[in-house]
């Protein structure tokens, strides 16, 4: 604070370089942080930070472009997985309904097979016979196909052996007859076909 007793001109000098201080900086300041400043800009290329982080932005764009279309193939896969999966339970529930009917169909095959001549004219047979061929008809709608393999080498993939016999009209290893027939849809086999084997 100035002193009480100083003059006019006095308390204007002091003012102006109270001022100058308060407001400017000093010279020798400056210079130093002008000369520092330099130095750093000096010491580092001009856009070499920018460049880099460039580079690096590029670098994880591609690395999360890439685990994007990774994640996006592997959710199509896991979709197309259920809906087959779904598809493949859907039909063999299908296929393990129509097994059960099975025994159904073998009991109108020895049916017919055994019908008295005298009645095989009969109105009502016609009308069973009819029955019958739904049945058939419900097998061809879902792709399944009788095993009747006599004369065939035996398979133990689709024929049941339960038994052997001696014949003169097949070679060893093969079917001399078909007991009842097997069933398959494609190469899954609903039930296999049960004969007897040439020894």
């Amino acid at each position: 604070m100035s002193d009480v007793n100083n003059t006019p001109d006095e308390l204007e000098k002091d003012a102006v370089v109270e001022g100058k201080t308060t407001t400017e900086p000093d010279e020798t300041q400056a210079a130093e942080a002008s000369a520092t400043g330099n130095d750093q800009v000096a010491d580092i290329p001009e856009g070499t930070n920018l460049m880099q982080a460039l580079i690096d932005a590029q670098k994880e764009a591609e690395a999360n472009k890439d685990g994007w279309q990774r994640a996006r193939a592997e959710f199509t896969n896991y979709k197309k997985r259920v809906e087959r999966e779904k598809t493949e339970m859907f039909q063999r529930a299908s296929l393990d309904t129509l097994k059960a009917l099975l025994p159904v169909i073998d009991d109108f095959d020895r049916a017919f097979d055994n019908i008295p001549d005298e009645i095989n004219d009969n109105p009502w047979i016609s009308g069973v016979s009819m029955i019958q061929r739904k049945f058939d008809t419900l097998l061809e709608k879902y792709e399944i196909e009788p095993i009747d393999p006599t004369g065939e080498i035996f398979d133990p993939n689709y024929h049941e052996a339960v038994g052997t016999e001696d014949s003169d009209d097949v070679e060893s290893g093969h079917v001399t007859v078909t007991l009842q027939k097997g069933y398959k849809a494609g190469e899954y086999v609903l039930r296999p076909a049960m004969v007897k084997v040439a020894s």
